[in-house]
């Protein structure tokens, strides 16, 4: 028997823990408004960097690229922290982590804000991305503990849609922010909706049983399966491409679409409208089939970056293919989503968690190959036709997923 009224005895496969007190109705959609709320300030911060980087780069006068390796810190800092803060607090009560969690996000983001030097700016970045994926990971199973079963998909997608909306809000403000008060000011800005959240997690979220069985070996085990690793690595490398373009937006439509500047928050805006409306229409395509939506996804993914390559230089065109890029992501990131938690039977935390730590790699390996090859003297759109090369090779890893996982079905079928 636990010792403590907060513990609950193991189970094989713990998918959500049981509340310590089940709210009201209006007590869950506030719950659920408070999980959106960190995921809106979490969106906001990864994003809107992208916007903030001609302003970034004048600030410590550096190069774009240079700039750029804040992105990639913070996806480092993803990549990092997801399996490692939910391998080792896999034993935290759930509300409690969250708060930290958030915590963290809030003291990240002041430290970008006040960081004097170039070096000292990544390191604020790598600390503010460490709580991102375990976040995610956590708030998505307190979202399934407050609803039955039938109904946790739209809990989820509910916390999920705080990170759509960032693209459409919180970007465009933020970087509309940077434009007239400085970069710095856009990143205070950020900690502030952060304590926002902190503050709404603290007076809505109930505080859930602690699970006595998890550990971090529990957790950590799902990584030993293949279509577990396969799927990050479909993230990792397919969807890079999003990023080697996303990542130098900004220059992009000023220097070659020839856009003024201050509209760069309505070009950000677009985007999140693409990721919105995909991420709207991914549930009914993911539910009939999830492979196909991840292989025709990202085969999507690589047509529309190469038509973003070609028609760049016409505003217009950019800015309806920057909508697409959008619509198919978020496709992908769904399909991965839901791949990833059919895979990562027994770790559910973890399998959230790194649906997210895959998308950092992305942001961490499409900002660098892109400005390596904008470096390089290539110019602004070579990094789409990266991009390009990247979503092929995801589609590759996928079909390789689906073939292994046939002929494993097939193999157990004949034993049986």
């Amino acid at each position: 028997m636990p010792s403590n009224p907060n513990d609950v005895e193991p189970t094989k496969h713990t998918v959500s823990l049981p509340l310590v007190k089940t709210p009201s109705k209006r007590g869950k959609r506030l719950a659920l408004l408070a999980l959106a709320m960190g995921g809106f300030g979490i969106g906001t911060t990864e994003f809107a960097s992208m916007g903030l980087l001609p302003y970034i780069a004048d600030g410590f006068e550096v190069t774009i690229p240079q700039a750029g390796q804040g992105i990639s810190t913070y996806a480092l800092g993803v990549v990092v922290g997801a399996p490692l803060i939910t391998g080792l607090a896999a034993k935290v009560e759930r509300k409690l982590l969250l708060v930290v969690l958030l915590s963290v996000f809030v003291l990240g983001n002041l430290f970008t804000a006040i960081a004097p030097t170039q070096p000292l700016f990544l390191v604020a970045r790598f600390f503010t991305g460490l709580p991102h994926g375990a976040y995610f990971g956590v708030a998505v199973v307190v979202a399934a503990s407050l609803v039955k079963k039938s109904r946790r998909a739209r809990a989820i997608a509910r916390v999920m849609l705080g990170l759509a909306v960032a693209n459409i809000v919180g970007v465009p403000l933020v970087t509309l922010l940077g434009h007239t008060a400085g970069w710095r000011g856009a990143y205070g800005l950020t900690g502030a909706i952060g304590v926002l959240a902190l503050l709404a997690v603290v007076a809505w979220v109930p505080q859930t049983h602690r699970d006595l069985g998890a550990s971090f070996k529990r957790e950590l085990s799902a990584l030993k399966r293949p279509q577990v690793l396969l799927a990050v690595a479909i993230g990792a490398i397919g969807f890079g491409g999003i990023f080697a373009v996303y990542t130098y937006v900004s220059p992009i439509f000023t220097d070659v679409a020839g856009v003024p500047l201050n509209t760069i928050p309505w070009v950000l805006a677009a985007y999140g409208f693409g990721m919105t409306a995909g991420t709207v229409l991914a549930g009914p395509i993911v539910d009939r089939t999830v492979m196909g939506s991840i292989i025709y996804g990202t085969l999507g993914l690589g047509v529309v970056l190469a038509v973003f390559a070609i028609v760049a230089s016409n505003a217009t065109a950019a800015l309806v293919v920057l909508v697409l890029i959008g619509a198919v992501g978020a496709l992908i990131n769904t399909g991965l989503q839901v791949r990833l938690m059919n895979v990562s039977k027994g770790a559910p935390s973890l399998a959230a968690s790194m649906n997210h730590s895959a998308f950092n790699l992305a942001n961490a390996n499409g900002a660098f190959l892109g400005g390596v090859i904008i470096t390089a003297g290539y110019g602004l759109l070579a990094p789409a036709w990266v991009g390009v090369a990247l979503a092929v090779i995801g589609v590759a890893i996928a079909v390789f997923a689906l073939a292994l996982e046939r002929h494993a079905t097939k193999a157990t079928t004949t034993m049986a």
